[in-house]
């Protein structure tokens, strides 16, 4: 399969929903890896923010630049210390050769607010993705 833009948000869907802080694990950091082992490009999709709200922030992000009391890069340093790899920050960096469109290009979107997306239930009724019925679905399109 080639390589495809994948769209993911982060909280309720990388981790339990706890803004501003980082909420606990749910699965899908094995997921995202297969993802990106198999070639694909993940693109953080969220509305998190950097404090100032200045996209430069994010594109330096990626390049190891720290940025300190803020809720995105937060989300941007736990896809780094669980070493996974991304391709753009609420920005899909290729689609500006063909495109001025705000809206993120991507060929998946994994959101728990997507109607679709498989959503699970914890004991406080919290609701997440169910990376376990995501990994599934990926499999069956034949993507990972």
């Amino acid at each position: 399969m080639k390589s495809l833009y994948i769209a993911v948000d982060f909280d309720g869907t990388c981790v339990k929903h706890a803004f501003p802080k980082i909420g606990e694990d749910i699965g899908a950091i094995p997921v995202l890896k297969k993802l990106v082992d198999a070639g694909h490009k993940i693109i953080l999709c969220t509305m998190r923010s950097h404090i100032d709200n200045n996209a430069e922030h994010a594109h330096n992000s990626l390049k190891g630049d720290t940025i300190e009391n803020d809720t995105l890069q937060e989300a941007i340093d736990w896809f780094k210390e669980n070493d996974i790899p991304l391709y753009g920050v609420n920005d899909n960096p290729s689609q500006h050769r063909w495109t001025g469109s705000a809206k993120i290009y991507a060929n998946i979107y994994i959101d728990d607010a997507a109607l679709g997306c498989p959503l699970c239930k914890d004991t406080q009724g919290n609701i997440f993705v169910d990376w376990a019925r995501v990994e599934l679905q990926l499999q069956t399109m034949g993507v990972i």
